[in-house]
C-alpha cells in the first residue's frame, strides 16, 4: 500500500503540535481518503493560522490525534509492506513520533527526490512545485479518482474541483500524490526510496546574501563565509551542509 500524507501544525518548532492530518491510501483495489482536525493541547499561533487557515475555534472539541480516524488508519496499516510518501517526510515523522507513532514501512520524501531529479528548479516547496510543474492541471482528475472518507462536514481534498486549498492537509496530500506520479516518469519507486536517504548536492543558495548564486562559485570567491556557516549555524540544512563541505573540499 502507498499512503500519501500531509500534516498541518501549530508552528515549525519541535514543541509545536499537529492540528490536522490528511492522507490518501492507494491499495490494490481501492483508494481511501482520511482527513481530521485534531487538538493536542497547544493553541495555534496567528502566524500558523495565516498559512493553514485553521483557527483555535475550529479546533474546539476536536479529538486528540490518537483518537482520530486518520491516525487509527495509519496504525492499522503501519506495516513493513506499506510505503509512506510525504513532502519533507523527516519533519512529518518527527511530529508523529512525538505523538507515539513510529512508522515500520518504507518512506519516500518527495522533497528530497525532487531536489535530486529536478536540480535546476527555482525552489522545492510543495506549492512552488505545484505551479512550476503544472501539477494543478491534474487536480480535478485526481479528485474524481479518489474515494472520500472524512470526518469533516465539508467535502475536501479529493473532491476539490473549483477551490484552491493550499496548506490544507488533505489537499496537499493530493498534490504529493500527483508529484509522486510525476517523479515516477524519471525514477522507479525503489529508486525514489533510495534517493530519500541520499544527500542532495545542491547547486545554488536558496537564501541569504548569496541567494541564487552557485555554491561552487562562492567556495572560490568567499571560502571564509562558507567555513563560517559550517562552524556557526547549528541547524543548517543537512543537504546544504553536505553541499558546502563538498565544494570546499573540491576547491582545496
Amino acid at each position: 500500500m502507498l499512503i500519501f500524507l500531509d500534516l498541518e501544525t501549530t508552528g515549525l518548532e519541535a514543541k509545536d503540535k499537529i492540528v490536522s492530518i490528511g492522507l490518501i491510501a492507494v491499495g490494490a483495489q481501492e483508494i481511501t481518503t482520511k482527513y481530521d482536525l485534531v487538538y493536542e493541547g497547544k493553541k495555534i499561533s496567528p502566524k500558523a493560522s495565516s498559512i493553514n487557515h485553521i483557527t483555535n475555534e475550529m479546533l474546539k472539541n476536536k479529538p486528540k490525534l490518537q483518537e482520530s480516524e486518520a491516525y487509527k488508519f495509519l496504525c492499522e496499516y503501519n506495516l513493513p509492506t506499506t510505503t509512506l510518501v510525504s513532502h519533507n517526510i523527516k519533519y512529518n515523522l518527527q511530529m508523529l513520533l512525538a505523538c507515539g507513532f513510529t512508522f515500520l514501512g518504507n518512506v519516500i520524501d518527495t522533497l528530497r527526490v525532487s531536489k535530486h531529479l529536478i536540480p535546476e528548479c527555482e525552489g522545492y516547496s510543495l506549492q512552488l512545485l505545484r505551479y512550476e510543474l503544472k501539477l494543478y492541471k491534474s487536480e480535478k482528475a485526481q479528485s474524481l479518482a479518489c474515494a472520500v472518507s472524512t470526518s469533516e462536514e465539508v467535502l475536501l481534498g479529493c473532491a476539490i474541483e473549483n477551490v484552491l486549498l493550499a496548506h490544507h492537509a488533505l489537499h496537499d496530500a493530493v498534490i504529493v500524490k500527483i508529484l509522486y506520479e510525476y517523479l515516477l516518469e524519471s525514477a522507479t519507486k525503489e529508486e525514489m526510496t533510495a534517493l530519500s536517504f541520499k544527500n542532495v548536492l545542491m547547486q545554488k543558495f536558496e537564501f541569504g546574501k548569496y541567494s541564487g548564486r552557485y555554491i561552487e562559485e562562492i567556495s572560490v570567491c568567499d571560502r571564509g563565509y562558507l567555513e563560517w556557516m559550517l562552524a556557526n549555524i547549528l541547524d543548517l540544512n543537512e543537504d546544504l551542509k553536505y553541499s558546502i563541505d563538498y565544494y570546499l573540499q573540491a576547491n582545496l
